[in-house]
């Protein structure tokens, strides 16, 4: 079992992309940032691709509205010659921005209007990762093209289970380039013209269960979007390659329960199962005490003592929620010694839970300074 070295990864000029994953609300966000933020300022010119950041944070970085567009944070210390920009994933803004680039004027005009269209580049599940690796895509080829940034640090999607992020992708592009939308051109093209009364019978069934707009719509969805077929599956994969590269970084961020570390070894074990690299793992909001000798037990007994004798009242009530505290940091102890025996060859880093939200750059700092410690 080694440490992580969180600053030996943000140094190496080799490391070009780093991606922080988990399960929902374990602090991916301000991770992100926080190593964004500390590599800027050791020297390191830094993209941050943030989904959905709490609003104390976003206005720390000066994302005060939704832009897909990265900006410049301020107050970032250039000494070392970094520069950090960062930017909020708007899912829908990136999905017109793959129509407008790869399809024609006339066709993208009609996509962007069809209301199948923009119900599936707003809330159809597993847009958001896709496009999450659509723009990750589209600022890695403009670092090479430019060189205004050497780092991109992504912040996934909060997900349900945090597999959707490697899953999603595949299954978007499968949707898209899938029979049903094939099936929905056959009667105006292809062998299954041939074939009208069975189509027709299927397209009946269809139109009783969705709603004659509903499939109008979808079929006008699918003829327009016909051409752009093929490119989808071809961008996913490859986003996935780049994704299994050498100068490519995942950092598992977990809390110390349950749920969290059993997804943080589910990802662990999947991103070794498609090759991807797994730099390590981060339990962060870990519970710490400044009286470490002082167990519960003994907390408990002493409370238990100077209640009965009707004695310093305080004193017990401090013994009290020093003994709970105890309990929580011998259960997160437990719970992560048997993470990283189940993982031995995995690096972590513990980084203590802080008594309030991080909600600007000073706060970023020490979270920067913890995961580094």
């Amino acid at each position: 079992m080694t440490a992580l070295d969180l600053d030996a990864l943000i140094d190496d000029p080799t490391t070009r992309i780093v991606v922080t994953c988990g399960a929902g609300g374990v602090g991916k966000t301000t991770t992100a940032a926080a190593l964004g933020l500390r590599a800027a300022e050791r020297g390191r010119k830094v993209v941050v691709l943030t989904i959905d950041p709490a609003r104390r944070l976003a206005q720390s970085l000066g994302l005060t509205e939704l832009d897909n567009t990265p900006r410049a944070v301020k107050d970032v210390d250039g000494t070392n010659g970094g520069s950090l920009d960062a930017m909020m994933l708007d899912m829908k803004r990136t999905f017109d921005e793959v129509v407008l680039a790869h399809a024609t004027p006339e066709k993208a005009e009609q996509i962007l209007a069809n209301p199948f269209y923009v119900a599936l580049s707003s809330s159809f599940a597993g847009t958001q990762e896709y496009m999450a690796m659509e723009k990750l895509g589209q600022l890695h080829k403009q670092a090479e093209r430019t060189g205004e940034w050497d780092l991109i640090v992504v912040d996934t999607p909060p997900s349900r289970s945090a597999l959707d992020f490697l899953d999603a992708p595949e299954r978007l592009a499968s949707l898209l380039e899938g029979r049903f939308l094939r099936l929905l051109l056959a009667p105006a093209r292809g062998p299954l013209r041939l074939m009208s009364a069975g189509v027709n019978l299927a397209m009946s069934v269809m139109n009783k269960v969705l709603g004659a707009q509903v499939l109008t719509d979808v079929q006008t969805f699918a003829a327009a979007f016909d051409t752009l077929f093929g490119g989808f599956r071809e961008r996913a994969e490859k986003t996935v390659a780049l994704l299994r590269e050498p100068h490519t970084a995942f950092l598992v961020v977990a809390a110390p329960q349950n749920d969290a570390l059993r997804e943080a070894s589910y990802f662990a074990e999947r991103l070794r199962e498609e090759r991807m690299p797994l730099a390590g793992v981060v339990l962060n909001r870990v519970t710490t005490t400044h009286a470490p000798d002082l167990s519960a037990e003994r907390s408990l007994a002493a409370a238990e003592k100077l209640t009965e004798g009707d004695k310093s009242p305080l004193t017990a009530a401090v013994l009290l929620l020093h003994a709970d505290r105890m309990q929580q940091v011998v259960g997160e102890a437990k719970r992560a010694d048997r993470f990283r025996r189940g993982h031995r060859s995995v690096p972590t880093v513990d980084v203590p839970a802080l008594p309030d939200d991080v909600h600007d750059l000073t706060g970023l700092r020490t979270i920067g300074e913890l995961l580094t410690a």
